[in-house]
């Protein structure tokens, strides 16, 4: 039988709850989820929820149907909830019907095969979780195989990212380093290493490419540090033809990761 859940300050609330907090998520491992399309995507690439909540209101589907079976398959545990515990888990006035929580997966550096994919991303000191979130999601539809995060990055299972990625957060392999570990591992690179910077002399087209790419991608505001952009074997700059002097992030990365996948 699910267990059904009614009250606010029932324990499992609150711990499902807290994994809007940062020093939540880093302590249990797990991340929350939002939608059954996010649902749906997670299980079509093997990945189970730990806890399956679903609303009172939520509507017969069949992939609700799916979720259920292979949440109780895998031995994890199916709340119902009120339209309020959703309101107060997803802190939104119009939540969704249906939330998961996921174990959260990184991939080490190590175990990455740069020949699975023409390009892949690496993003250094990205603080903003939209931005992370749509990068994923980018990298995805572009076909890079995976986004690896420098230093002091946002967290990729934050709520906001998470929603973001609009399901590519099952799909894009995630990793993370130091920079130290970053510049030892780049050594072994086995193609061309692409960084961009607002005062590089060459366009984003420019100059052979060798496959597969790793591209370098900086802070919002900082943009590529001295040290990651002579780690490069060229840096390049996307032209502003109007009176802006620079492009969003997100948009910057999907630009080259899309002409470099070409």
């Amino acid at each position: 039988m699910d267990a059904v859940i009614t009250s606010l300050t029932n324990d499992t609330v609150k711990s499902v709850r807290a994994l809007h907090a940062k020093k939540e998520r880093e302590a249990t491992g797990l991340f929350l989820a939002e939608g059954l399309k996010f649902i749906g995507e997670a299980l079509d690439l093997k990945q189970t929820p730990q806890m399956l909540l679903v609303g009172q209101d939520a509507r017969p589907h069949p992939l609700l149907d799916r979720a259920r079976a292979q949440t109780r398959a895998a031995g994890g545990r199916i709340v119902t909830v009120t339209h309020a515990i959703l309101e107060k888990i997803s802190r939104r006035d119009n939540p969704q019907t249906v939330l998961g929580v996921f174990r959260q997966t990184y991939t080490p550096l190590d175990a990455i095969d740069p020949a699975a994919a023409p390009c892949w991303i690496a993003l250094e000191q990205v603080r903003d979780p939209g931005n992370l979130g749509t990068i994923i999601r980018t990298a995805d539809a572009a076909g890079c195989g995976g986004v690896i995060l420098i230093d002091d990055c946002v967290d990729p299972f934050s709520v906001e990212a998470v929603r973001a990625t609009m399901g590519s957060v099952f799909a894009v392999t995630i990793s993370r380093a130091s920079s130290d570990e970053f510049l030892a591992w780049r050594a072994r690179w086995p193609g061309s290493v692409i960084g961009t910077r607002l005062d590089a002399t060459a366009g984003y087209r420019d100059g052979a490419v060798i496959r597969p790419a790793l591209l370098l991608m900086g802070n919002e505001q900082a943009g590529l540090t001295d040290r990651l952009a002579a780690a490069c074997d060229i840096n390049v700059k996307i032209p502003m033809r109007g009176r802006a002097d620079s492009l969003n992030l997100a948009i910057a990365t999907g630009i080259m990761a899309y002409a470099l996948t070409e």
